[in-house]
């Protein structure tokens, strides 16, 4: 074959043209490959800088704490207690019959002895009558008797008549005379019994609410009204037997409002010797003064009974949370350099103002975490500061 001087001039550039196209597609392959090395290292380093500061320790929490002390709690129970007035009566008509008039309206003072109803009198008025006129008509026999007696007398003396007919004519008398006393007592005790018509005041005081209209038929067991003194009243407190062994005249006694603030404070003065069978609960009363009328008779209240008191712990409502039924709370505890927050499991016993008493698992001169707990967990690192109250201020307890 044989080569024109042309021909082996291209053949000549053809590999060198082919060479310099193999370099640049190498420097372009180097070129990605850099930046892909680059946009990977930038990416290791990000997630270094978010491990590392994954692992280092979380902020401390800011909370306020309370030192617990010891305080004296009180043992008491409560109880709902019915008030009755002292001086209380209640209005039953002492006989049948129906109501003709009514003197008074509920809430009217009313004095002792002042008529309140009327019963229709007009059976007992003729039966009165009929007595009269009986006891009357004795008297006139009685009157005819003692004239026959002192003529057989006189006829006796002067030896006219026999002793059997003087005998007979005292006999007659003495039975007339009896039967005039006993008319007499009978026309008395229908006197009283139209009295008993007239349904009167037994004391001074307020009517209570009057039930009955004019034209009632009403009989012994029907209650009119009651008549209430305003004043002192008596709060009935019904314990448990289980409880009562523990009565004692004396105890002292609380009365609640609805917010449970006291308003009146008085003591035991009676305890039945008696358990109500119904009930199995033994009554006690306490005198409450009432001196500004604010308690009503027939009124309900809460009644607290202190059997006596106890030291113990007291720790804050809210610092404390239930949880499946049972009650923690945080508590600062120096762990190293660091203060953290431990949960405490506590026994709690009864409220004692705003706060519980704490059976177990709170001492004197722990440092309960009163604010901030919404935010921790066990372990979590904390600042503490004090609380503005102390504990005994927040729990409302007694000083020891």
């Amino acid at each position: 074959m044989c080569v024109t001087p042309s021909k082996r001039s291209e053949l000549q550039v053809r590999p060198a043209y082919r060479k310099r196209r193999a370099t640049l597609a190498d420097v372009r392959a180097l070129s990605v490959a850099a930046v892909l090395l680059m946009v990977v290292s930038a990416s290791c380093a990000g997630c270094a800088k978010k491990d590392a500061s994954a692992e280092g320790p979380p902020p401390a929490v800011a909370v306020k704490t309370i030192v617990a002390e010891n305080a004296t709690i009180p043992d008491e129970s409560e109880y709902l207690a019915t008030l009755k007035s002292r001086n209380s009566a209640t209005i039953n008509p002492q006989v049948e019959g129906s109501i003709t008039k009514i003197f008074v309206k509920s809430g009217d003072r009313v004095a002792a002895g002042k008529s309140l109803m009327e019963i229709d009198p007009i059976k007992q008025q003729a039966t009165l009558q009929s007595q009269t006129a009986a006891r009357s008509a004795q008297e006139a026999t009685l009157s005819y008797a003692k004239v026959q007696l002192d003529r057989e007398k006189k006829l006796y003396d002067a030896g006219i008549v026999a002793k059997q007919e003087l005998d007979q004519a005292q006999t007659t008398y003495d039975a007339a005379e009896k039967q005039l006393e006993s008319l007499q007592a009978q026309e008395n005790e229908q006197q009283v019994e139209l009295h008993y018509y007239s349904v009167i005041a037994p004391s001074s005081g307020l009517i209570g609410d009057v039930p009955v209209r004019v034209g009632d038929r009403v009989t012994t067991t029907t209650m009119l009204t009651t008549v209430d003194e305003p004043g002192s009243l008596e709060a009935y407190i019904s314990v448990p037997v289980e409880n009562a062994k523990n009565l004692k005249i004396g105890l002292p006694v609380q009365l609640l409002d609805p917010t449970g603030a006291v308003t009146d404070e008085t003591r035991i003065d009676f305890i039945s010797p008696q358990t109500d069978s119904s009930t199995q609960s033994v009554l006690a009363k306490a005198t409450v003064s009432n001196p500004k009328d604010i308690l009503r008779t027939a009124q309900f209240a809460r009644a607290r009974i202190i059997w006596g008191t106890h030291q113990g712990t007291l720790i804050p409502v809210l610092a404390v949370s239930r949880i499946n039924g049972q009650y923690f709370a945080f508590v600062a505890e120096k762990s190293g350099a660091a203060t953290v927050a431990k949960q405490r499991l506590l026994h709690v016993g009864d409220l004692v103002g705003n706060s519980y008493a704490v059976l177990d698992g709170i001492k004197p001169g722990d440092h309960i975490i009163v604010e901030g707990t919404q935010i921790l967990g066990d372990g979590s690192p904390i600042v503490e500061s004090p609380a503005e109250t102390s504990a005994r201020a927040a729990a409302g307890a007694p000083q020891s």
